[in-house]
């Protein structure tokens, strides 16, 4: 690919993320939106990690992005120009047919309601069965938000950058030194007191593999729930109900598949890092294995653990085929037919 078409591809990709962000960036609250904003300011002028960012110039990025997207929320997606051929932003499959060769890879899809869109140098391509695995590199182009890892069909998606970068805040987020804290068991497997960047590179690539483990798990499910599920959720407003399905089907995921192997495999930093994410919303519903984690920090074994996901497993399932069936054959409004109750979801 000549440089000339490089630049336009990236251009067009970006102008398509930048329509997504204009039309879903402020769905956030005002907290988290300007956290954002600040990592994709720090992205895209390639500001290094720990480097104060310039108060001044970000307020005026800042600004001018929103007036940005301002001007462009009524317009369309742009097709790619590939080889002097116009191809629907959605069409990942052929689009990455081309650009491989190239040393790129490209996604186009949703999050839920959200079109989302990438594109990064390509690392390496996997086959497992009928899978296929992009593992990604320098991002080229991207939204305010860059998930670290998405599956579309049967095709997982694994960006390190990204990766290295959620990383990077969440260690200064909340406080890798602390002792107390699951971040900072994580970190302790690694020299990050005489080696910051190679640390860093290090933890990567171990959570690499856990996203791969939960994405393949995520496949697993989709087989496992159907298409109904993905129905259901769509159909939801962004609210409580939608969030508590989320987190069930990632308990799911996690006691059945992700959380097994990292202990089948004796990878504690993984098991701490993996705490470490533990959200509020599914600790509160999800004690259990809280709980085991702590018991297990306390000196127990890991059987602690793998008791906690074999009967997580069961209730998670369980729960999801209960919300299937509200779905299914319920009547009335479609969030009041799935709400549960703490204790009929809390283990």
């Amino acid at each position: 690919m000549r440089h000339e078409e490089h630049l336009a591809l990236t251009e067009q990709v970006q102008q398509n993320c930048h329509l997504s962000d204009a039309h879903f960036a402020r769905d956030y609250s005002l907290c988290i939106y300007l956290l954002k904003m600040r990592e994709f300011y720090r992205w895209e002028q390639g500001i290094a990690f720990g480097e104060p960012l310039p108060k001044g110039p970000l307020g005026e990025w800042l600004t001018a992005r929103e007036a940005h997207w301002e001007t462009i929320e009524e317009s369309d997606f742009v097709a790619l120009e590939l080889d002097q051929t116009p191809l629907p932003p959605f069409e990942s499959a052929p689009i990455n047919q081309r650009l491989v060769q190239n040393g790129m890879v490209y996604s186009g899809g949703y999050c839920g309601d959200k079109p989302h869109f990438f594109l990064a140098e390509l690392e390496q391509v996997e086959k497992m069965g009928e899978t296929t695995i992009y593992i990604s590199g320098h991002e080229l182009a991207r939204e305010l938000t860059a998930p670290p890892a998405m599956s579309l069909g049967n095709t997982i998606f694994l960006r390190r950058e990204s990766l290295r970068r959620m990383i990077w805040e969440k260690l200064e987020e909340w406080g890798w030194q602390d002792p107390n804290r699951a971040i900072a068991r994580a970190a302790a497997y690694y020299d990050f007191d005489s080696d910051l960047l190679g640390a860093l590179d290090a933890i990567t690539d171990d959570e690499l593999n856990t996203l791969l483990q939960h994405e393949l798990g995520e496949l697993a499910a989709g087989e496992l729930l159907g298409g109904e599920w993905e129905a259901m959720l769509t159909a939801l407003p962004r609210s409580r109900e939608q969030f508590q399905l989320r987190a069930i089907r990632d308990h799911l995921v996690d006691c059945e598949h992700t959380l097994p192997r990292l202990l089948h495999d004796g990878r504690e930093a993984a098991i701490h890092f993996y705490f470490a994410n533990f959200t509020t919303m599914r600790r509160a519903i999800f004690p259990l294995l809280h709980n085991a984690y702590l018991q297990w920090l306390d000196g127990g074994d890991r059987r602690i653990l793998h008791q906690a996901c074999r009967r997580g497993a069961e209730h998670w399932r369980k729960l999801a085929d209960e919300a299937l069936g509200r779905y299914r054959h319920g009547d009335g409004k479609l969030r009041k037919r799935l709400q549960m109750s703490d204790e009929e979801l809390m283990l």
